[in-house]
């Protein structure tokens, strides 16, 4: 185990069941990593490290995360929980309101959690490699967010919310079943790469060009 007083631990492919017991203890800790081990469930201790800014759980075996998650007020760099077997989220998460960047990709999402919309500070959200069918009109509550990667979902379209993300420059929807797309995506302002390679489904609408001449990159 690291030297707790650097205020990081590092359990990176320690082959762990089980979080050991010691690390609730050390509640200064700024950033816990616990990635590519074999967890299958995380305590509800974890809701007593209140100065956690990083904490990294993915590639582990987790099919559900405490609630207690919510209570980490001070976590704002970063939350990994993708490569898990996770299918949903408590609704506490919507408390990490000055969390900035959010990886849930390659769980069995079939929706976006709400907490996710109530995450209000983000600035990177990735649900790749989910199964999820649609987004939810909430999406708009991120005004904050700057880029969106949806790769490999079961997405057939994106609501009309979608436009109330006036700060976004990257939108990911690679590999998706798209049928149809809101005109309004041509309206948000700083939109850098709209990314539509293996959407076989999809017939480009007009306003495509629209976005290319003013400078956005439309991979197709």
């Amino acid at each position: 185990m690291p030297n707790p007083s650097s205020r990081r631990l590092i359990f990176w492919r320690q082959g762990l069941e089980r979080v050991p017991d010691s690390v609730w203890n050390e509640v200064e800790l700024e950033a816990l990593v616990l990635a590519e081990n074999r967890l299958r469930q995380v305590s509800e201790r974890i809701g007593g490290l209140k100065r956690l800014r990083m904490l990294d759980l993915g590639h582990n075996e987790l099919a559900s995360v405490p609630a207690a998650l919510g209570d980490l007020e001070a976590l704002t760099d970063f939350l990994y929980l993708h490569d898990n077997r996770l299918t949903s989220l408590p609704a506490s998460l919507g408390r990490l309101k000055t969390l900035r960047y959010l990886n849930i990709s390659e769980n069995a999402f079939a929706e976006l959690p709400e907490a996710v919309t109530q995450m209000i500070g983000l600035l990177e959200l990735r649900s790749t490699d989910n199964s999820m069918t649609s987004l939810p009109e909430s999406i708009a509550n991120l005004r904050r967010l700057r880029e969106l990667h949806l790769r490999n979902n079961q997405l057939t379209s994106l609501p009309e919310a979608t436009v109330r993300l006036q700060e976004l420059r990257q939108l990911d929807l690679r590999g998706n079943p798209l049928k149809t797309l809101p005109a309004s995506i041509a309206t948000l302002p700083r939109l850098e790469k709209l990314d539509l390679r293996w959407v076989e489904t999809l017939e480009l609408p007009a306003w495509i060009s629209d976005l290319e001449a003013r400078g956005c990159l439309v991979y197709r």
